[in-house]
């Protein structure tokens, strides 16, 4: 093989780079590594406060964390850093870091502003959802259904959330759906908390049973007090479960 040949060869056996992208190197595959332990361990632990199975109180210790996923420490106290500005965690010099109590005034402020976002989407989607939007709806409320029969808890959780995402959606306002899920990560806790409850699962279906059947009349007054009923009973409640589980809520003054 000739030295122009060879020098082709090896041409085409090199990884191309994308135009304009900075030459790779040993320390930016190991960051890129990094950050993307970060990310994992960041959903696995918010995923697992968020559904309770880090229950509020419970200690995070870094090198548990780091053995289980074989990593060092700093992807970990990264994640653990966006897990506290989300008040997630607690970390606390000198004692560690804690899963953070459910701060019940954060809560009750996200039902208000969710209660008030979701009004302006049902009112909205029970002038102008299509017939096909409607029965997507009762298809949803029937899979919810089932799934309360089952006790799935946890896919019942996402159907109830895809309940309320299609209404939005139905009125034209996807991204008011989008604000929701970023201001209600306490109450997707609470949420988690409330579900085991006996005959839980069957009343949220009866609820939204009671506001799709006036988005269908396209009566607009009786779907928004429908749907304020319903989200309200997770304030009414706040108190019930406090009682059951005192050491998952903490009150913070503003």
């Amino acid at each position: 093989m000739s030295a122009d040949e060879t020098s082709s060869t090896e041409q085409k056996l090199r990884k191309p780079r994308t135009r304009n992208s900075p030459p790779r190197s040993p320390a930016a595959g190991a960051a890129n590594r990094a950050l993307r332990n970060s990310e994992v361990v960041y959903r696995d632990l918010r995923d697992g406060i968020i559904n309770v199975t880090l229950v509020p109180g419970a200690p995070l210790v870094e090198k548990d964390i780091t053995e289980r996923y074989g990593i060092s420490r700093t992807p970990v106290r990264e994640a653990i850093l966006r897990l506290a500005e989300e008040k997630l965690v607690d970390v606390v010099p000198k004692s560690g870091t804690f899963v953070a109590r459910i701060p019940v005034s954060d809560l009750r402020e996200a039902i208000v502003a969710r209660t008030a976002l979701e009004e302006v989407c049902v009112r909205e989607a029970t002038a102008r959802a299509s017939k096909s939007q409607l029965m997507e709806l009762r298809a949803i409320i029937q899979r919810e259904r089932e799934l309360a029969e089952n006790g799935d808890e946890q896919a019942f959780h996402d159907a109830d959330n895809a309940f309320h995402s299609a209404i939005a959606t139905a009125g034209g306002y996807p991204g008011i759906w989008t604000m929701i899920e970023k201001i209600r990560v306490q109450v997707e806790r609470y949420r988690h908390l409330t579900l085991p409850q006996e005959g839980r699962m069957e009343r949220v279906v009866s609820e939204h049973s009671a506001v799709l059947d006036a988005m269908e009349k396209r009566d607009a007054d009786e779907a928004a007090a429908r749907m304020n009923k319903h989200l309200n009973k997770l304030q009414i409640d706040i108190g019930t479960f406090q009682d059951l589980w005192p050491d998952y809520f903490i009150f913070e003054t503003k």
